[in-house]
């Protein structure tokens, strides 16, 4: 069994936050994908950001009724800001050890994360799939660069630059190695939260950008208003 660690603000969740993890969950044949909301994100303002509990709730019911993809409360249950880190060593904590785990994030997120808290620890504890959007193509020369330059000079790519990987350690019980990094091409999907954003705080429609659930959690709550 493999599954997959998807987090973020999802503030709010929104119809192209599903369309892109479905993509990666069929791509690489992921049983499960954990979408988890952060409560106090440490790499992103918190201005006009919803109430943790809020988005939890938004998460977890838009995907109620979609197979493999479930909602994880568990960085808005562990206190003070929301490391991944911290995340990813839970589930491996918690997880049976005959399944897989691998970390999802965008591009952007990628180039950020030797700067994360145990940042480059994270490349020794998880395979990591990196979601490149159309136009994005020569970022796998990018990600080469920065595997290679700010986590680890034995990353090699392969398959075209759409794989990522270190030799195996000559020592079965050294720590050193480093997990396979995947390259994952996503649709383009023209949505965004902040554009969810704006057109709530201007009275404009949004039902055909978010499930029905989050728009009825943001018109009953008063939200982004």
């Amino acid at each position: 069994m493999i599954q997959g660690l998807f987090g973020g603000t999802f503030n709010p969740l929104h119809r192209g936050h599903l369309a892109v993890i479905l993509h990666v969950k069929e791509t690489f044949n992921l049983n499960t994908i954990h979408l988890i909301p952060s409560a106090i994100p440490p790499h992103k303002p918190t201005t006009n950001l919803a109430p943790a509990r809020d988005r939890f709730e938004m998460v977890k019911e838009s995907v109620a009724d979609i197979h493999g993809l479930v909602a994880s409360d568990v960085e808005i249950l562990r206190r003070g800001p929301s490391f991944t880190i911290d995340t990813v060593q839970h589930f491996i904590n918690t997880t049976p050890r005959t399944t897989e785990l691998r970390l999802i994030v965008g591009s952007d997120a990628f180039f950020e994360m030797n700067t994360w808290k145990r940042g480059r620890a994270l490349f020794s504890l998880i395979p990591t799939i990196v979601m490149i959007r159309p136009g994005e193509e020569k970022q796998a020369e990018d990600i080469a660069s920065f595997l290679q330059n700010m986590i680890s000079d034995n990353y090699r790519p392969a398959d075209g630059g759409n794989f990522f990987s270190a030799p195996i350690a000559s020592d079965p019980d050294s720590k050193s190695g480093v997990k396979p990094v995947y390259v994952c091409k996503v649709p383009e999907i023209d949505i965004s939260s902040t554009l969810i954003r704006q057109r709530i705080k201007l009275h404009l429609p949004v039902a055909a950008l978010v499930p029905k659930p989050v728009e009825e959690i943001i018109s009953q709550r008063g939200l982004y208003l």
